[in-house]
């Protein structure tokens, strides 16, 4: 719909380097970008502009005069100045342009200017008053695009060509884009801040199009988003850690130009530019207006350098608007995010896709209180308000700002597209790679499709089919189940679960189920009371050494659960579960009974209680089961479990206590942490099946919370503590090195240690011939370096591993070092 755009790029007229960071304007209309560190740019006006101008740091001003509506390609040359610095007063502060680069922070004018917004560091203003209230309108859009002639003649899209008809262009990269998906959401926000602070987000009406039951496309929109404060000295985009413009440190990141002093609305404000030092770090480029009096921001734009290091990421952009009530009061009118993404390589012209978040914010109240009671988030249900069920005359008059033609028509595009047979394909294959399940007839689902094929010492080769009920992501309960079949022990396997949830609120369920399996225990401390999983080492393709230490069980499971409050989950367990070795010969965990004979079979009865917290963590759908977003919410358990002797022919009382604390860190610009603790004891003494074990790795694998160089029942303990730490540097000493930020891999530091002990009365029980040593006498401990990140284009999920044992070198087959694989698709 712009009648003007340009593209091009700006070089230096003598050494024909590209210049980074230039701004490029149109006077009429007023719309301006500036250039990347390549020199490229575009920009675009719905305004008959017809004049052009550049203006770059230690460069003549230019001016172009266009001919023409559409002018791609431009080739720009600017002219060094060779003329003396000059200094203007304006409005109390000094504009400099210079053909230097000032010496230090504190000479440059927008120093002052910026200590002064440190100084009144504000929070969201929404925070300094007793309580508030507004609308909130929100608007995420999903497009295809690097649209060109080959692709909408390309036979993928037979009988589908009508959808090229609503091909539109992006006004920040010029790339041409087609509509896919598009949700709105309007909330009512209630929240208070004495004597504690409260929030309410009713979801009043919702509106989506495009892949309305696809639940990969909708929940990964809504994961790319992160809430932020660009007052914060490091803003979190897909949990790498970028500099904030306003960041106290700024300086040693940014250059920052004041250019010009500008009245919006009756009020003067400061425009200061910013672009990063360096290429390739977090950073970005841009400007922000900042209030005379308040010092407070008023408008900001943010774009992504252009060789960012975030894998399937080409660039991002920000721009937000505020309202400055006072000094200590402003709160946000408008938000918008452009996410430019591609799957397999980061170039410019490769097929991608684009991610719009649009938010605005209207109609703030401030002097109306309500009781505490009030913001219970449970006093609101949007499924039985009538949220979905909003007609076309009410989005009409509820929309903050009117749908595009282009956006208007996805609604009726995509309604259109769900009865093409060939679409419909392809979204089926989409949901079958994301989820692992495949649906054969009406809500019943086979899978997960990616268990199917498993390999150990017992069963030797493993097959396995499951199958789920599925009928919508909000499920109020599931039933599941599989079998499988060993080749080489020639017995079959099961396992089968029913779970029902009566409240979404509180999320009340209960669920139960059994199975009768072949397992490796040993290889996981805070264990799961689930039917359906299964352990790695049972069903590894390739291992280190013999993979026999297995054991047979038959387990029967019931519980109920509830949350009381948000994210904290209260579970009760009861398990009933018989336990042998796999093979005796090989693997021989017997015991002395309470009548002083040896036992090679243990029954189990046991009640678990466990108290889940994920303070902070956000979810999509309320059915029984939910898609968790990526956030660095800690995951906190505390768990007892209490052993019955005499129940169900249960063999011995005991009583266990467990703690689990896991958590990503954000580090500063060194990128992040991921640190698991986890410790626990039993009291009692115990036969080998339940007893604590740490956990050991003997595949190529990664696995999480396991040690590498640790075998299998290597340390065995009924009292222990580990800790895990795996630092991921994100390039922060790669990028340094020339050959190495070209290859684009990333560095990973990681220490695992475990202490333990067992008592003499646990030694008594057992009869195995397994070495019962516990690493009492000093911590063990492991460490090593990875590089991750390895792959091609923006295809990069391999990580390697290089592990060294620290200590406990002379126990018997101990292995001093070790190479891991593993595989993360991540940002």
């Amino acid at each position: 719909m712009a009648q003007v755009k340009v593209s091009g790029k700006v070089t230096d007229a003598k050494t024909k380097k590209p210049v980074a960071f230039a701004d490029v304007s149109f006077p009429i209309s007023g719309n301006y970008t500036s250039t990347n560190s390549d020199g490229s740019f575009y920009l675009e006006s719905a305004e008959n502009d017809t004049i052009l101008e550049i203006n770059a740091n230690n460069f003549e001003f230019q001016e172009i005069q266009l001919k023409d509506k559409v002018n791609f390609n431009l080739s720009i040359s600017l002219v060094q100045l060779v003329t003396e610095d000059k200094t203007v007063e304006l409005d109390g502060a000094t504009i400099t342009s210079r053909t230097t680069k000032f010496r230090n922070k504190k000479e440059n004018p927008a120093y002052p200017i910026m200590r002064e917004i440190w100084a009144r560091k504000k929070f969201n203003g929404l925070k300094s008053v007793p309580q508030y209230e507004y609308e909130e309108y929100e608007k995420l859009q999903f497009d295809l695009n690097n649209i060109d002639s080959a692709m909408t003649q390309n036979r993928l899209f037979k009988d589908m060509e009508f959808i090229f008809e609503s091909i539109d262009t992006s006004e920040i990269t010029g790339k041409a884009f087609l509509p896919a998906f598009l949700n709105e959401s309007v909330y009512k926000v209630y929240g208070k801040n004495n004597p504690s602070r409260r929030e309410r987000k009713d979801l009043i009406a919702n509106k989506s199009s495009g892949f309305d039951d696809n639940e990969i496309v909708g929940q990964t929109l809504k994961n790319l988003y992160k809430e932020f404060n660009i007052y914060e000295n490091r803003l979190n985009f897909f949990n790498k850690n970028f500099v904030s413009p306003i960041a106290r440190d700024g300086f040693s990141v940014y250059e920052y130009e004041l250019t010009d002093t500008l009245s919006i609305e009756g009020k003067d404000y400061y425009r200061i530019k910013y672009y990063p030092k360096r290429d390739g770090e977090y950073t970005f480029k841009g400007d922000f207006y900042v209030s005379m009096k308040e010092y407070a921001i008023k408008e900001i734009a943010m774009q992504s350098t252009k060789n960012i290091d975030v894998n399937f990421v080409r660039d991002i952009f920000v721009a937000q608007n505020f309202e400055i009530v006072n000094d200590s009061v402003f709160y946000p009118i408008r938000e918008y995010i452009l996410l430019d993404m591609a799957l397999l390589t980061k170039k410019d012209k490769a097929k991608g896709m684009f991610a719009h978040r649009t938010v605005s914010f209207k109609n703030f109240i401030f002097d109306n209180p309500h009781p505490d009671a009030f913001y219970n988030p449970r006093n609101y249900d949007p499924y039985t308000s009538g949220a979905f069920e909003k007609d076309d005359a009410y989005w009409a008059e509820t929309r903050h700002e009117r749908l595009s033609k282009n956006e208007g028509g996805i609604y009726e595009m995509l309604d259109s597209l769900q009865q093409v047979p060939r679409f419909n394909r392809i979204v089926k294959a989409v949901e079958i790679f994301g989820s692992g399940y495949w649906n054969v007839w009406n809500a019943i689902d086979i899978g997960d499709l990616y268990s199917t094929i498993g390999n150990n010492d017992i069963e030797g080769l493993r097959l396995r089919a499951g199958a789920r009920t599925y009928f919508s992501q909000n499920d109020m309960w599931r039933l599941a189940g599989y079998m499988a079949y060993g080749f080489k022990d020639h017995q079959f396997k099961y396992g089968a679960e029913a779970r029902f949830m009566f409240d979404k609120f509180n999320r009340f369920q209960i669920g139960g189920g059994t199975k009768r399996d072949v397992e490796q225990l040993g290889v996981q401390l805070t264990t799961s009371d689930g039917i359906m999983t299964r352990s790695f080492a049972s069903s590894s393709i390739i291992g280190m050494g013999d993979n026999n230490k297995l054991s047979h069980i038959n387990k029967t499971n019931l519980y109920t659960s509830i949350d009381p409050w948000k994210n904290v989950t209260i579970r009760l367990d009861g398990n009933y579960q018989t336990t042998r070795a796999a093979d005796p010969e090989v693997f021989n965990i017997s015991y002395i009974n309470e009548k002083g004979l040896e036992e090679a079979h243990l029954i189990d009865t046991n009640l678990s209680l466990s108290i889940i917290a994920r303070p902070g963590a956000k979810f999509s759908r309320y059915g029984i089961d939910r898609y968790e977003h990526s956030t660095l919410a800690p995951t906190i358990m505390l768990r007892y479990t209490r052993g019955f002797s005499g129940l169900f022919n249960s063999q011995f009382d005991y009583n266990k206590i467990q703690f689990l604390f896991a958590k990503p860190f954000l580090v500063g610009s060194f990128g992040r942490s991921d640190v698991v603790l986890e410790a626990g004891k039993t009291f009692e003494g115990m036969p080998l099946s339940l007893l604590s074990v740490i956990p050991g790795n003997e595949s190529y694998g990664q696995v999480p919370g396991t040690f590498s160089q640790v075998d299998y029942y290597e340390f065995v303990t009924d009292s222990y503590a580990t800790f895990i730490l795996d630092h991921h540097f994100n390039g922060w000493i790669f990028n340094k090195i020339p050959l190495l930020k070209k290859l684009k891999l990333r560095e990973v530091g990681f220490v695992r240690a475990a202490w333990g002990e067992i008592s003499q009365e646990s030694l008594d029980i057992n009869r195995s011939e397994i070495n019962y040593l516990a690493p009492s006498d000093q911590i063990y401990f492991e460490y090593g370096f990875g590089v991750e990140n390895i792959g091609f284009g923006n295809f990069r999920p391999f990580r390697i591993n290089f592990n060294w044992r620290g200590n406990y070198l002379d126990n018997p087959d101990a292995r001093k070092f070790g190479v891991t694989i593993g595989m993360s698709t991540s940002f």
